[in-house]
């Protein structure tokens, strides 16, 4: 058992294909067995009808006065003549002296009688195969009778091995087309293994060949390529994520070092608290990347969220009631809009897209909760200059921030908008930013529950 788990799956379905070319072909030859016997006996039947159908002729011509020796011509050595009153009027050389083997007559308008006589009286033989023809001799019935063993259930000693040699060269032969069919079938297998075996990180650009026809294999190869373009976008996305966060991360940290090594230069003249302030701001700055890239790994990673009831109204209420005075806020709440999430983390959104409006915005910002098809709508729109619509989907990209707000924030991390899309497509939503008259318009959609 062991030995057969190590063999690879061209072997296993081969040897399958043996065996049950063996199971398949041995019971063809066991069917087969019983219609050979019965040909066979039918054949042996009529064999030995040829003679005591001759001599029953002649029986009727010359008997009873020139009754001749019984003359065998087709092989049947075992016949008698017996008359009306079961005496043996003639017999071949091999039942000379011996009293009749049957009695039984051919009735009717039939001459002819076939039946299985069984006796010990012939040497070697138990049961006989009995053909026998009636003669007319002076209106009285006589039988003529020829005997020939019944063939035992295996035909002949030669059939069965001949048999079983047969079934094991159909069996031999079809497990070589197995083999050749199989070996041909998992070529393509071999073609993707080995393609994968020399695909690296560094070379995910390659793909594993598609098979000539649509079947399973091709199948197979389709999902590899597959799983190839998301791991390379994948690979792509954490090289890129590598490299901006590096960027983001550098550029508080430079300015940390700065700071203390201008103030180490001339620690006297220093001003120790101003300097405290602003390695704190820096400090703030580099722990709002490092609290947005955790957050994204969690979202990332598919951490699962808690799935309760939340209704979107009562959460911007109490978003809007939590933050600082800032610019103006209108709330145009449709109430009992209840969705299925996080509330948690739909108020991470919330707060990313009200921060964001609040950088952009000129004086106002417009939040509108609502349901259109089946789903809960969250609005976000500020009066400010909006986004050019060949830039909105760039926003959400990581660490993207266009020049404006750079200008007004040069404090931001550049992954709000990015963790705000995460959280919409963790809840089944989507998250987009929509054609206004003016400003910005970022819309949430996500499922209602459905009462």
């Amino acid at each position: 058992m062991i030995v057969f788990r190590r063999w690879s799956v061209r072997r296993r379905l081969t040897l399958a294909a043996l065996l049950s070319a063996l199971a398949g072909y041995g019971a063809i030859a066991l069917l087969v067995t019983p219609i050979m016997h019965t040909v066979a006996t039918g054949f042996l039947t009529e064999q030995a009808a040829a003679d005591p159908r001759r001599i029953a002729f002649v029986v009727e011509r010359d008997a009873p006065a020139r009754l001749r020796p019984v003359a065998v011509t087709e092989g049947t050595d075992l016949i008698q003549v017996v008359d009306e009153e079961g005496r043996i009027r003639q017999a071949s050389s091999r039942l000379t002296g011996q009293p009749p083997l049957s009695t039984a007559t051919a009735t009717g308008a039939d001459a002819r009688l076939t039946t299985t006589s069984c006796t010990n009286r012939v040497p070697g033989v138990h049961c006989l195969i009995t053909v026998g023809f009636r003669a007319n001799v002076g209106g009285r019935p006589w039988m003529v009778y020829a005997y020939t063993p019944e063939l035992p259930w295996y035909i002949s000693p030669a059939y069965a091995p001949a048999a079983a040699l047969g079934v094991l060269l159909l069996s031999a032969l079809t497990a070589f087309v197995a083999w050749l069919a199989v070996r041909k079938a998992l070529a393509p297998v071999s073609a993707i293994k080995d393609e994968l075996a020399e695909i690296t990180a560094t070379d995910l650009k390659r793909r594993v060949p598609r098979g000539a026809h649509r079947d399973e294999l091709d199948d197979l190869a389709r999902t590899v390529n597959e799983t190839l373009d998301r791991l390379e976008h994948a690979v792509e996305q954490q090289r890129r994520f590598a490299s901006d966060a590096s960027h983001d991360l550098r550029s508080p940290v430079a300015a940390m070092r700065t700071q203390v090594e201008e103030a180490m230069l001339a620690p006297k003249e220093t001003d120790w608290p101003g300097t405290g302030e602003r390695l704190l701001g820096s400090l703030d700055h580099l722990q709002s990347i490092v609290a947005d890239l955790l957050t994204l790994a969690r979202l990332e990673a598919g951490v699962p969220a808690r799935r309760e009831p939340v209704d979107l109204s009562g959460l911007v209420t109490d978003e809007l009631r939590r933050r600082r005075e800032g610019k103006r806020v209108e709330a145009r709440l449709r109430l009992g809009v209840p969705a299925e999430g996080d509330a948690l983390r739909l108020s991470r959104l919330l707060a990313n897209l009200l921060d964001n409006a609040e950088r952009h915005a000129d004086t106002m910002i417009t939040v509108t909760v609502g349901e259109q098809d089946g789903q809960a709508v969250l609005e976000v729109l500020d009066d400010g200059a909006g986004i050019v619509p060949d830039q909105r989907e760039a926003v959400f990209r990581r660490f993207t921030r266009l020049a404006a707000s750079r200008r007004r924030d040069a404090g931001g991390t550049g992954l709000g908008l990015s963790i705000a899309r995460e959280i919409a497509e963790a809840h089944k939503g989507t998250l987009t930013i929509e054609p206004s008259e003016h400003g910005a318009r970022f819309v949430l959609q996500i499922p209602l529950i459905s009462s």
